[in-house]
């Protein structure tokens, strides 16, 4: 595995690459980082040039300046510049899965870099506007916002966990390092993401014109939870199947049986 880093606009990337062959990027979600994707990355690196990173403001890259809130379309200029640095071009575009606010990411790649981009896989994105019940999501983050900056960010998570209605997933084992890592992401995540990611919605008609492959993913376990219902609420808006994977929202956590079916879809 090499270890590098990439300096754009506010912030510096850490960015880890492993095996060779056609790149996958894969684009965490949430608090997650690298790491989170370690096993999935290993299990698919025998075919593929698996690209991972740290989200800017999350764990290993640093913003430039203070907390800031953060925008899809900030995170999609990140993916693309990333995507250039380990050399993607039009004529070997790149396939690239995200999860849960990592799927958001992908999906405003795809939409304004198309040509960078052969097929995204998006998992359970949260882009709550798509639903019909877009007013409850709404208000949601508003009570997210007002209660990290009014309370802090622990009573934050506490109301948009509570709002969420989400199982829990027993993950794959994870160093403590990591752990200490998404501990430590939580507050910038509830007070700069989460608001403002809970409210984006994809350009669909960039989706549907452009020449990247979209695949909405669900996990088999997530039936009835919210971005569970974006996925195939995208799917339904863009045409095309919904594609089911193993697990949860997070089902990525258990490589074993996710990779299959990544591998299967990105053939």
């Amino acid at each position: 595995m090499k270890v590098e880093t990439l300096e754009v606009p506010g912030a510096t990337l850490r960015y880890e690459i492993r095996g060779s062959g056609p790149v996958l990027l894969l684009i965490c979600g949430g608090v997650y980082d690298a790491e989170g994707f370690d096993g999935l990355a290993e299990a698919l690196a025998d075919e593929r040039t698996v690209v991972t990173y740290d989200r800017r403001g999350n764990s290993r890259s640093p913003l430039d300046g203070p907390p800031a809130v953060q925008s899809i379309e900030e995170h999609g200029d990140d993916a693309y510049r990333l995507l250039g640095a380990v050399g993607v071009t039009e004529d070997e575009p790149a396939d690239v899965f995200g999860n849960s606010s990592g799927a958001e990411i992908a999906l405003e790649l795809a939409a304004r870099h198309p040509e960078l981009v052969r097929t995204v896989v998006a998992h359970e994105p949260p882009a709550f506007e798509l639903l019909s019940d877009a007013t409850h999501w709404r208000d949601l983050m508003r009570e997210v916002e007002a209660t990290f900056h009014r309370d802090g960010w622990g009573p934050a998570m506490h109301v948009f966990g509570a709002g969420l209605e989400m199982a829990d997933e027993k993950g794959a084992e994870a160093s403590p390092d990591f752990m200490a890592r998404m501990q430590g992401n939580l507050p910038f995540f509830i007070g700069y993401e989460v608001p403002a990611f809970g409210v984006w919605v994809p350009d669909l008609d960039s989706l549907r014109a452009g020449t990247a492959r979209i695949v909405p993913a669900v996990g088999a376990a997530s039936a009835g939870e919210a971005p569970h219902r974006v996925g195939v609420e995208l799917a339904d808006r863009l045409g095309v199947d919904v594609v089911e994977f193993p697990g949860g929202h997070g089902g990525h956590g258990d490589p074993a049986a996710f990779a299959p079916r990544l591998r299967e879809v990105l053939l």
